[in-house]
C-alpha cells in the first residue's frame, strides 16, 4: 500500500494526524504522526444530596383548662380554671406555676379567705375561668369567679397585682347571678333563660381603647360590658349590659374577642356544646365591625338570635348548631405510611383565648383539649391562625411550631407545584356531637381536579391561598396553605385550612408524596 493511501486510511480511522510544513526546509510530503494512547477515566458517580435531617422538635405540655393568655415582657402566661395557670416563651414548652384554689396557691396570700366571699355566695371551693389584663395603671387586673356548678348561682369580680405572678389582692365583687326569688343586676326577677350566668369573662380594649368586657356561659347567654379603666369594674348604670349570643339554656360559653388590624372585625370566638370528653365542645367564630356587635355568622345571621328552643328539652343543640362558622371540633388523622405514634386528633376541644404578635404578624389560638382514648386528660394546645379572603379566621391543622425550626430552611410561600399530591382530610362538619371525625384520604392532582374522598376542583390563587370547589356543595371552600410541623413523620409538611360560608372547616395534611 502507497504511503499516501496509508495514510488517508489512518486518518480515516482517526489514528493519525496530518500536518503541512509551511516556509521553507520541508519536502511537502505530508508527516505520520501516531495518535496518543486513550487515557483512561474513571466514570463519574452520580451524587445523591439528601435532605437535611430534621431535628427533634420537643414540647413540655401544662394542664390548664380554659386557658386565657396574656403576654408580659416576651413571657405568654396562661391562666385558668381552678386557679391553674402556666408560663412560655415560645408557645410550645409550658411551666405550671400555680393550681389549685387552696391556701398555697402563689397567685393569692390565701386565696381561701381573701375570695371567701365569692365561695361562700357560688356554693364552691374553686374558681372558674378568669382572664388577667394590664390596665392603664401598669396593674394586672385578675378577673375571677365561682359557680354553683348545678345552676347558675356565680359571683364575679377583680383582683389587682403589681406583677403579673401576684400576689393579687381582692377589690370585690361586681356582678352575682343566680338569685332565685331576687332582682338581679338589672333591677328585673332574676331569669336564668334571659339573663347571664356571671362566668367567664374576658376583658380587651377595641381599636379606640376602650375597655370591655364580654362575658356568660348557658344561661342567658353571652353579654358585654362597658368598662371603667380607673377601676377596672363596670361603668354604672348597665345591669347585666348588651346580650349578644345565646339564652334559654343553650350550651355556648367562653366568649373571647380579637381584633383584627387586617380586615377591621372584632372577632367573637365561643365554645359550643359541653366541656367533657362527651360534651361536643366545638370552636366557632362570628364577627362585627363593632365591640359591642351585632356579631354575624358568614349567612349574615345576628347571634342574638342564636339561642335554644324552649319547648324543646334543656340544652336543645339543635336549634344552635346551624349558626357560627364553626373552626375546629372532635377529630383524628390517620397514620400515613411512615407515620409513628399515636393518631394525633382532639376531643372537646374550645375554651379557647388568642393572640396577635404585632411584629411577625400572626395569629395564635390557644385553647384546651382532651384526646381520643384519654378522655379525661386535658392539655394546653396552641396552633396558628389565617384569614382566608373571606375574613374569616381558619385554624391550621397541627400544632404550633415555628416555620424557623425546619431543617433546609423551606420557604414559607407554599407554590402551586408544591400542593399537589396525597392528603389526610378532616371535614370538621357543622354539627355538635361527641363523634370523632376521621380523617379520609384526599388528592389534589397536578391538573387542579380533586379525587379520592373528594370530587370537585382546586385553584392554587397565589399568597398562600386556595380555594377548593366540592361537587355538592355550593359554597366554595376558601383557604390557606401553609407548612407545619407533623410530629408523627417528624417533618413540616404542606397543610390547608378552608371554610367556606356555611360555616364548614377543612383541614387538610400532606401525606407523604
Amino acid at each position: 500500500m502507497k504511503t499516501g493511501t496509508l495514510a488517508a486510511s489512518l486518518a480515516a480511522a482517526g489514528l493519525l494526524s496530518l500536518a503541512a510544513c509551511g516556509g521553507g526546509g520541508g519536502s511537502g510530503s505530508p508527516s505520520v504522526t501516531a495518535a496518543p494512547a486513550p487515557t483512561q477515566t474513571t466514570p463519574t458517580v452520580p451524587t445523591t444530596t439528601l435532605p437535611p435531617e430534621q431535628a427533634a422538635i420537643t414540647f413540655a405540655n401544662a394542664s390548664v383548662h380554659d386557658p386565657s393568655v396574656v403576654r408580659v415582657d416576651g413571657t405568654f402566661y396562661i391562666f385558668g380554671s381552678h386557679l391553674a395557670a402556666a408560663k412560655s416563651t415560645d408557645l410550645m414548652n409550658w411551666t405550671k406555676i400555680a393550681d389549685g384554689a387552696n391556701a398555697a396557691n402563689p397567685l393569692f396570700a390565701d386565696v381561701t379567705k381573701q375570695l371567701a366571699e365569692t365561695f361562700a355566695w357560688a356554693q364552691s371551693d374553686t374558681l372558674w375561668a378568669p382572664d388577667v389584663i394590664r390596665l392603664d395603671d401598669g396593674k394586672y387586673y385578675f378577673y375571677y369567679n365561682a359557680c354553683k356548678g348545678d345552676s347558675p348561682r356565680s359571683a364575679l369580680g377583680v383582683a389587682v397585682a403589681d406583677k403579673i405572678e401576684g400576689p393579687y389582692v381582692d377589690k370585690g365583687i361586681f356582678l352575682k347571678s343566680g338569685m332565685w326569688g331576687e332582682a338581679g343586676a338589672d333591677g328585673t326577677l332574676y331569669d336564668p333563660v334571659k339573663h347571664p350566668n356571671v362566668v367567664d369573662p374576658q376583658v380587651f380594649r377595641d381599636k379606640d381603647n376602650k375597655l370591655w368586657m364580654i362575658y356568660g356561659s348557658y344561661s342567658g347567654g353571652i353579654f358585654i360590658l362597658a368598662m371603667d379603666p380607673a377601676t377596672g369594674k363596670p361603668l354604672p348604670g348597665q345591669g347585666y349590659g348588651k346580650h349578644l349570643l345565646g339564652g334559654n339554656h343553650a350550651r355556648i360559653e367562653g366568649a373571647y374577642v380579637q381584633y383584627s388590624v387586617d380586615t377591621g372585625y372584632y372577632y367573637l370566638f365561643t365554645s359550643f356544646g359541653g366541656l367533657d370528653a362527651n360534651g361536643a365542645y366545638n370552636v366557632r367564630v362570628a364577627r362585627s365591625r363593632h365591640a359591642d356587635g351585632p356579631y354575624v355568622d358568614a349567612k349574615g345571621t345576628d347571634m342574638a338570635t342564636v339561642k335554644a328552643d324552649p319547648a324543646k328539652p334543656l340544652f336543645d343543640d339543635a336549634s344552635i348548631a346551624p349558626h357560627g362558622q364553626k373552626l375546629m371540633g372532635n377529630h383524628q388523622f390517620a397514620l400515613a405510611a411512615g407515620e409513628t405514634g399515636a393518631a394525633p386528633g382532639y376531643v372537646s376541644p374550645g375554651h379557647n383565648s388568642t393572640y396577635y404578635d404585632p411584629a411577625t404578624k400572626q395569629y395564635f389560638i390557644i385553647f384546651h383539649t382532651r384526646f381520643p382514648g384519654t378522655s379525661p386528660v386535658h392539655e394546653v394546645r396552641t396552633h396558628e391562625m389565617f384569614v382566608n379572603e373571606d375574613g374569616w379566621p381558619v385554624i391550621a391543622p397541627f400544632r404550633y411550631v415555628p416555620l424557623a425550626r425546619a431543617a433546609g430552611a423551606p420557604s414559607a410561600t407554599v407554590a402551586a407545584a408544591d400542593v399537589a399530591g396525597s392528603y389526610k382530610l378532616v371535614n370538621h362538619g357543622k354539627d355538635i356531637s361527641a363523634a370523632i371525625k376521621p380523617s379520609q384520604s384526599v388528592t389534589l392532582s397536578a391538573d387542579g381536579k380533586l379525587g379520592g374522598a373528594l370530587a370537585g376542583t382546586w385553584t392554587h390563587k397565589g399568597n398562600n391561598r386556595i380555594a377548593l370547589a366540592v361537587d355538592g356543595t355550593a359554597a366554595v371552600y376558601n383557604g390557606v396553605l401553609s407548612r407545619q410541623y407533623n410530629a408523627n413523620a417528624n417533618a413540616f409538611t404542606v397543610t390547608f385550612t378552608a371554610q367556606n360560608a356555611d360555616g364548614v372547616s377543612l383541614w387538610g395534611a400532606r401525606a407523604g408524596n
